[in-house]
């Protein structure tokens, strides 16, 4: 993508013209908070999922940082339309993104004036390997999850991307296509950017975010449709072997939406040889409902870009 619109301090700006300073604050200390979001083509048109949920996360992320966004919640869902709108795109992944820009340098950012900006794109198959025959292949990662005691791990900071980056590329040079994180206590907390479910008798488990797990609004949008259509759902530790003997297993997250996992340290998932199980499909056909705007229950989720 080189062509388009960025939402940038207030103002739409050609694509290259969104830059910022080499001595950027964010970019030396990683003093920045960022949201991923979906807009999707529904039954009455473009539609942004969760916008008020994300924006408001992105306030909440940047609270730990001692942020002023500078810009009211409404303020940042009407600039994420205005963005959509800008770029002509029915479908896409929109990234707002606020950190501590260019003025003094050294730890301490609060000198510095924050900058927000908001982009969007076209994003496909986010985690390669995840198809309808056999699920995406995972590793558990040398890399422990942060520990919450070092970092705000309730926020969504750029900082704390560079702990999953490690994992993802330690996993994809073992010839994987995702890691899964363990805490500091040896228990699952998630993948490198997405939320684990395991499916056990029809029951749904993940683990809860008091372990360092983000709280994802995807994960809360497979909890709330679940829940609703039935199937139990817990939140509980889970150790790594459990998810050996799990008979499914799926990661969330607004990227990778519902991907299936099908082989976890070269142990395939389940009794079908890593293929998609019952409960994930039956997730993904309903959660794919929701976004599309088909299912009356969660179409206050929507926002309209019109």
């Amino acid at each position: 993508m080189t062509e388009g619109k960025i939402w940038f301090n207030g103002s739409l700006v050609d694509y290259d013209n969104a830059t910022i300073h080499v001595l950027t604050h964010g970019l030396h200390y990683g003093t920045g908070v960022f949201e991923g979001i979906r807009c999707y083509k529904t039954v009455n048109g473009s539609m942004i999922f969760r916008l008020q949920d994300h924006m408001q996360r992105l306030i909440d992320s940047g609270k730990a940082y001692f942020m002023d966004l500078g810009f009211s919640r409404q303020q940042l869902e009407q600039a994420a339309i205005e963005t959509v709108r800008a770029n002509g795109m029915e479908e896409c992944y929109v990234r707002p993104i606020a950190f501590y820009g260019y003025g003094k340098m050294g730890v301490n950012p609060m000198p510095n004036k924050v900058s927000v900006a908001i982009a969007a794109w076209k994003w496909d198959e986010y985690i390669k390997g995840s198809g309808e025959e056999k699920g995406a292949r995972l590793m558990t990662s040398s890399w422990a999850r942060l520990d919450p005691r070092s970092m705000p791990m309730h926020a969504k900071a750029t900082a704390n991307y560079a702990n999953s980056a490690l994992a993802r590329v330690e996993a994809i040079k073992a010839g994987f296509d995702e890691a899964i994180m363990l805490n500091s206590a040896g228990m699952v907390v998630e993948a490198s950017a997405e939320n684990i479910f395991i499916v056990k008798d029809g029951a749904l488990a993940t683990p809860p975010t008091s372990v360092g797990a983000l709280g994802g609004i995807t994960r809360d949008s497979v909890i709330a449709i679940a829940q609703a259509n039935g199937i139990r759902c817990i939140e509980r530790d889970i150790a790594r072997d459990e998810l050996y003997f799990a008979d499914e297993v799926f990661l969330t997250g607004t990227a990778a939406e519902i991907k299936p996992v099908g082989e976890i340290d070269n142990r395939n998932v389940g009794r079908d040889g890593g293929r998609p199980g019952a409960v994930t499909k039956q997730l993904k056909t309903l959660f794919e409902a929701a976004v599309h705007g088909e299912d009356e229950k969660f179409k206050s989720w929507l926002t309209p870009i019109r």
